[in-house]
Formats: C-alpha cells, sequence, structure tokens
C-alpha cells in the first residue's frame, strides 16, 4: 500500500506538451488513489483552461522561449530566467512535491532546475523524435529521462533513458480498439492543421478539393482550420461542393477521430501517439519550419512501420494530394493494412510505464517505515 504521491509537472506552450502531462496526472492518480498534483506552466490562458477542464491545479511562472528568437527576444528570455528560477522555487517550496516530471517546454527549465537544487528527484519526459533545446539542457541534472521514439536516447547521457511512448488522453485510450471510421459510401477524411502552421495544409487541401477529382465527390470532410481560415476554407468548400464540417477547433477529439477513415495532418509527436493508438491512417505534412525539423523525423518513425505517407510541404501540390486522397480513400483493404501498421506503432501503456518510473525513483529515495510503506 504506497501513500498518495505529490506530484509536480511542469511544461506547456502547445498541446502536445500538456495533453502527455494530464494523462500522466490521470495515470498517477488512478495507480496512487488520493495522489496531489500540481501543474506548473507558462501563463498562456489556453494551458490553464486545458489543465483545470481535467479538474488539476495549476499555477505559473515568467518565462520565454530562448530558441530561434532574434536578440531583443532572447534579451529578455534571457533576463527573465533569474526571476523564473526565483518563482519556481517559491512552488517548489510552497508545494513541497515528492518529485517533480518535465514535459518539455520552455517553462520546463526553471522548474525542473529548481526542484535539483532543492533536492527533489526528477524525470523530464520528451516527445519528439529530436529533443528540444530545454530537454537536452536537463538531461544531465534529471534523474531518470522517458522517450516516446526509438532513436532519442542518442541525444542524452547513457543510462539514464527509458522508452515508454508518448501518453495518450484517457478519452482517446477508451476510443482505442472500437469500430470506427470504415465507412463504406461515404468516406470522412479529417484534416489537422495542428497548433502551428496550418494555413499552408489548408490551401493545399482546398485547392486539391478544388481539382473536382471525380473519385472525391462522395467523401465527407471535418476539417480543423485554427483561428485564422475557417471562413475562407468553408467558403472553398461550398463552392467545390464538397461536404464539409469546418471549425477552428475541435474540443471533442474523440467524437472526431471515431468518424475518420483517413487524415491529413502535421506531424506533432502527441498528434500521431493519438493516431497509432487509434490504428488510423495518415498523410503527413511536416510543418517546415518545425526546430530541428523534429515534425519529419517524427514522421519517419511511422512510414517506415507503413501506416502513414509523408510529403514535404515545398514539394506537395494540389494535384499530388488528390491523387493520394483519390487512392487511399477509394481502396479499402490499403486503409485497413495502413490502420493496423499504425497501431502496431503505439505506445498504448505510455503513461503507466511512465508512472512506473517516478515511482521506482521515489522507491530509491525514500525510507521505508515500520509498515513498508515508502
Amino acid at each position: 500500500m504506497r501513500r498518495p504521491v505529490r506530484l509536480m509537472l511542469t511544461g506547456g506552450g502547445t498541446g502536445g506538451h500538456l495533453f502527455p502531462a494530464i494523462a500522466t496526472a490521470d495515470a498517477m492518480c488512478s495507480r496512487v488513489p488520493g495522489s496531489e498534483i500540481l501543474f506548473v506552466g507558462t501563463r498562456r490562458k489556453m494551458d490553464k483552461a486545458s489543465i483545470e477542464q481535467y479538474g488539476y491545479a495549476t499555477c505559473s511562472i515568467h518565462s520565454k522561449g530562448l530558441k530561434g528568437k532574434n536578440l531583443w527576444s532572447l534579451v529578455q528570455g534571457l533576463l527573465v530566467l533569474p526571476v523564473s528560477c526565483v518563482e519556481a522555487m517559491f512552488h517548489v517550496l510552497r508545494f513541497k512535491p515528492d518529485l517533480v516530471v518535465g514535459v518539455g517546454g520552455y517553462v520546463t527549465g526553471p522548474v525542473v532546475v529548481a526542484a535539483r537544487l532543492l533536492g527533489k528527484p526528477t524525470l523530464i519526459h520528451e516527445q519528439n523524435s529530436v529533443p528540444g533545446l530545454a530537454n537536452r539542457k536537463l538531461g544531465g541534472i534529471v534523474t531518470r529521462i522517458c522517450l516516446s521514439l526509438p532513436g532519442s536516447e542518442k541525444s542524452f547521457p547513457r543510462g539514464k533513458t527509458v522508452l515508454t511512448g508518448n501518453p495518450v488522453r484517457r478519452e482517446l485510450l477508451k476510443l482505442a480498439g472500437k469500430c470506427v471510421g470504415k465507412h463504406e459510401i461515404n468516406r470522412t477524411l479529417l484534416i489537422l492543421g495542428g497548433s502551428l502552421g496550418a494555413h499552408r495544409v489548408n490551401e493545399i487541401v482546398c485547392a486539391a478539393f478544388a481539382l473536382g477529382v471525380p473519385a472525391l465527390k462522395n467523401i465527407q470532410v471535418i476539417h480543423q482550420t485554427g483561428r485564422i481560415d475557417t471562413e475562407t476554407v468553408r467558403k472553398s468548400y461550398q463552392a467545390s461542393g464538397v461536404k464539409a464540417r469546418v471549425a477552428p477547433f475541435f474540443k471533442d477529439m474523440a467524437a472526431i477521430y471515431k468518424e475518420a477513415d483517413l487524415l491529413v495532418s502535421r506531424a506533432g509527436a502527441t498528434t500521431l501517439a493519438e493516431l497509432s493508438v487509434l490504428g488510423k491512417p495518415a498523410l503527413l505534412i511536416p510543418y517546415p519550419h518545425a526546430a530541428d525539423s523534429h515534425q519529419e523525423k517524427n514522421a519517419e518513425y511511422y512510414v517506415q512501420g507503413g501506416g502513414a505517407r509523408m510529403f514535404l510541404e515545398e514539394k506537395l501540390t494540389p494535384e499530388i494530394l488528390a491523387e493520394q486522397l483519390a487512392e487511399l480513400l477509394n481502396d479499402s483493404e490499403e486503409l485497413n493494412t495502413m490502420g493496423r501498421a499504425m497501431r502496431e506503432r503505439a505506445f498504448p501503456k505510455a503513461a503507466e510505464r511512465i508512472v512506473d518510473e517516478c515511482l521506482a525513483l521515489l522507491k530509491g529515495t525514500e525510507k521505508t517505515n515500520s509498515d513498508g510503506v515508502w
């Protein structure tokens, strides 16, 4: 019987960082009932709202990114670092966590450093095939490093890494394994631009349908456009005579994924983890400006397994995309084959594996009391 864990999670800036953290928190609370969770994140309202809807407490620190910034932004980021560290130490001292887990993003650095200075065991989780700047720098000081994809261990000290996979939200895990998609008459195509760089994806997809390819006439489209392009995309589908449901964002992603037979998507690590757990075939268009081309490398893992096809944005034309969509959406056998291949690359127990590592660290740092409780 384990006593409840006080777990501090830190990270954010995109849903790709937050959702795995939420899944890890859920897994910890399920494994060790009564555990207390605190998220230390950015000051973005979206981050705070995303976490609080799952019932977890949040707080924030002042922090700014450093990589890829102009000189003035870099100076601002460096100047705010001492403030970030002091604020992080305050939150660690106040919450008194048993363990601090970082999931990436610039806010992770000060919090994990503060935790180490205060003698707390620390663990980081890396979602991408190419680790971000914060996690690379933290790799030398943390106790354990959990990885989502094979190959990324090359960026970290030997002996600290363990392959766990990338955690997926509980509502999507519940959906996995059920009969989803596979509409034999009117197939459904889902387009996800991602939190960055959706505009060009929106343009290419709309232009592909505007070609009027006969094989795409009966396709149903669900298109998540991002904030800017919603009306433009909606009007484009109307002009092309395409039945489409268009929105900036969809809150109930489980319901949306359930309908999809094929996706056109960026190659963010968390989206790919979700697609693999659900067994969803995809045409991937990596965001070309992602740091260290990590989206392209993320995609390669799933392409090599046969579950996805990748197209570099600068080489992808509406004609090529229309041809690929027409081919796949009219080939049930290939869609099913790709779906199975996608699922073979999934890590459905990723959150549980991370919790395993957390509890193993705590066993090594806590003294056993007379009842055998760590």
